[in-house]
């Protein structure tokens, strides 16, 4: 297959409610699938809910965590994925036989689990144990990689991801609307989603402002066009716990163009054809045929101590 059709989707999830999310996930699904879409992808934590794992112990994780493949959330994402003849990429938190925590993101059709990816930048919650590697699988002809969230803040990540092959990057989040340290950020007030269908305008100008859509174009573009990856990126829409989250979930082209987007209140997607001419013919391919790694592979590689702050979780 030359081509790709994929669904971007975005959507109101309840916080520790799988039955519910899995239910809007299949809703979902089903009606990309039916418009032909082969692949729909969704936010970071879509089975799971997200902000509220900021206030559980251990052993609230672990109730919440599943085991995966053989979790029950698993099961029921490739019921769908059968059902609808669809790839399902979602998120969830997941355990091990040893109890460690992970930030889990996986890609599942109707034959099981195809891909699972471990967050490697966690912080939601303090015993999520980072990821240690990258993730590249095939996908109806295409190389596919999943950075999630904070992952893809790092260029390396996205850079490292494409050099193993990925033509398409999953990137699952729920960002955006929350302070920061740049000029212009900060929380929307969620009395503006209550009222969104009385006052659409006010809502639209903090979601597309600089508290969510024009600080992600000022970077995630720029991931597509540097590597020549299409990019698809998948957001939450509306209260995430105590906090409000701006969608605009979209797939960006090897040109670093928007090719699909949500613009939607609702639960909602959008698909993209995804296409291979645009993988050697957008300038990243010859950015990255030009390089010099003799240059900087020493510094690129030298010794760090990783390290991060989260502002809006105030972490020292």
């Amino acid at each position: 297959m030359y081509h790709i059709k994929i669904a971007t989707a975005q959507f109101e999830h309840k916080s520790a409610d799988k039955i519910y999310n899995l239910s809007v996930i299949e809703n979902l699904a089903e009606k990309a699938a039916l418009k032909g879409a082969n692949v729909i992808t969704f936010h970071e934590c879509s089975v799971t809910g997200y902000t509220f794992a900021r206030h559980l112990s251990k052993e609230q994780m672990l109730e919440v965590a599943e085991y995966i493949p053989g979790g029950e959330s698993i099961i029921k994402l490739t019921q769908i994925a059968a059902k609808n003849n669809i790839a399902i990429l979602a998120g969830l938190f997941e355990k091990d036989e040893h109890d460690n925590l992970f930030k889990a993101y996986v890609c599942v059709d109707k034959n099981g689990l195809v891909a699972k990816f471990r967050k490697l930048h966690p912080f939601i919650n303090p015993y999520l144990t980072p990821g240690n590697e990258y993730c590249v699988f095939d996908l109806y002809g295409f190389k596919c990689g999943i950075l999630i969230c904070y992952d893809n803040n790092i260029i390396e990540n996205v850079r490292a991801t494409t050099f193993l092959g990925a033509e398409i990057i999953f990137m699952p989040h729920v960002t955006m609307c929350t302070p920061s340290t740049r000029p212009g950020a900060g929380f929307v007030d969620p009395a503006l989603w209550k009222n969104r269908d009385n006052d659409p305008t006010s809502l639209r100008l903090e979601f597309d402002g600089m508290k969510g859509r024009a600080w992600l174009m000022k970077w995630l573009p720029a991931r597509a066009y540097d590597n020549a990856v299409y990019a698809v990126f998948s957001n939450a829409i509306g209260m995430d716990d105590d906090q409000l989250k701006n969608g605009c979930s979209m797939i960006i082209d090897p040109y670093g163009d928007v090719i699909a987007e949500c613009r939607s209140f609702e639960n909602s997607f959008e698909i993209a054809s995804c296409t291979k001419d645009k993988l050697t013919l957008a300038g990243g391919h010859r950015y990255k045929m030009a390089r010099r790694p003799d240059l900087y592979k020493e510094i690129i590689g030298a010794p760090h101590e990783s390290h991060q702050k989260v502002v809006w979780l105030n972490e020292e």
